[in-house]
């Protein structure tokens, strides 16, 4: 990272990581727009990937999706605020729900935006996430100010709900897949989806998820 004030005495140099080319592309031209206020200093397509390239840039703001293969992009933002404390993170997602909101904020993103919104949106999200200050998508700050946010949790499908329950109660992959007559990779990306949705990094805290989701006694 730079000497100076990003966004005043500099550009801001950023980091997109997403793992659709397209949302990469159009997030690069949105900001390239911008007469010099942001410098894309890399992209990244994974998780490990991302955390690479903070601590290889040390960027001013990481534009971060959600679910990327490589593992959990929230689980993986302490590694980049070990190496860049500093770091401003603006989650960018498809998945309008509080639940999801709360845990990005939880694991210290600034801004949650989602990908249906304008540019206009997007640089006001990235913007105040540089400056410090928090964005949320309105319709998601609404339902989280008037507390209108289910109580049932990330809504899982069944075969996710399935997945979880059998890890709860110890089975491995290959087991999974044994009992759900399905591939061991597909077990592994309904486990992946289900970790994503539940913010969970460990055995001990899925488990702890399906006792709530009543999944398992």
């Amino acid at each position: 990272m730079r000497e100076g004030t990003p966004g005043v005495d500099r550009p801001i140099d950023v980091i997109i990581a997403d793992d659709h080319a397209v949302v990469r592309d159009g997030i690069r031209t949105v900001l390239e727009r911008q007469d010099g206020e942001f410098n894309v200093v890399a992209e990244a397509a994974d998780v490990p990937a991302t955390v690479r390239a903070v601590k290889e840039h040390m960027p001013d703001l990481l534009t971060l999706d959600l679910t990327m293969p490589g593992g959990s992009s929230l689980a993986a933002l302490p590694q980049c605020f070990l190496a860049h404390p500093d770091l401003a993170v603006a989650i960018l997602t498809m998945r309008e729900d509080p639940e999801y909101a709360r845990q990005a904020l939880r694991a210290g993103a600034r801004s949650y935006v989602l990908k249906e919104a304008e540019p206009a949106e997007l640089l006001q999200a990235f913007r105040l996430a540089v400056a410090g200050r928090n964005y949320l998508h309105p319709r998601l700050g609404a339902a989280m100010a008037t507390g209108q946010e289910g109580g049932q949790g990330p809504a899982l499908s069944d075969r996710e709900r399935e997945v979880v329950r059998l890890i709860a109660l110890g089975h491995t992959n290959p087991e999974i897949a044994d009992q759900l007559h399905v591939a061991e990779r597909t077990v592994k990306t309904y486990r992946a989806r289900a970790i994503e949705k539940l913010g969970c990094s460990s055995r001990a805290e899925i488990t702890a998820a399906a006792r709530r989701l009543g999944l398992v006694e």
